[in-house]
């Protein structure tokens, strides 16, 4: 049976901190229902009802698409490792571009990327936790330098650019608003 809670407490925190991934999940009202793993650091806990996620270039852009249409999220840990758990983080995120005026102040708490394409600062409206009892062992082998070494080789020019080509629409041809400037 999951246990809900109207905020983030202390021991959840300590488990979204042990875990090396977690999921994002985000739909529109028609196509296809996204949920993307993420790692690297790229999130902070804020205060009870508050998470900061970084997100990186990446092959898709669904997340922002389905934000701009419906403002509801769901973020998902997995207990791989050790303890046996599944957490989803339930709420509404602003999308925060490069451009806005909050960016380069919640991107300042991480590590420097080219890459950084949107922050998305989410609030939590509900927390539920249940078993992860049929969640399988893995075991973390390490954290990928891929990505991080596409961006620096691309640098802000070309990451730009990959944008232009690549980021404009979901894969159901939703409008991510990447380039905007009006928003």
């Amino acid at each position: 049976m999951g246990k809900q809670f109207d905020s983030i407490e202390d021991d959840h925190v300590n488990f979204i901190a042990q875990q090396h991934m977690f999921f994002v999940g985000t739909a529109a009202d028609t196509g296809r229902v996204n949920i993307s793993p993420k790692g690297m650091d790229s999130l902070r806990v804020m205060g009870p009802n508050r998470i900061v996620w970084r997100n990186l270039t990446g092959s898709g852009n669904e997340t922002a698409a389905h934000l701009a249409l419906h403002n509801r999220i769901t973020l998902m840990w997995c207990g791989f490792e050790k303890r046996p758990m599944i957490m989803r983080a339930y709420g509404t995120a602003r999308t925060l571009h490069p451009r806005d005026a909050e960016f380069a102040e919640l991107d300042a708490m991480f590590e420097p990327s080219p890459g950084a394409r949107q922050i998305y600062d989410v609030t939590v409206e509900m927390l539920q936790t249940s078993c992860g009892y049929a969640v399988p062992y893995f075991d973390h082998a390490g954290p990928r330098d891929t990505l991080e070494k596409w961006a620096d080789t691309k640098g802000p020019e070309g990451v730009a650019t990959y944008w232009a080509d690549r980021n404009q629409t979901s894969i159901d041809g939703l409008p991510t608003h990447i380039l905007d400037t009006n928003t």
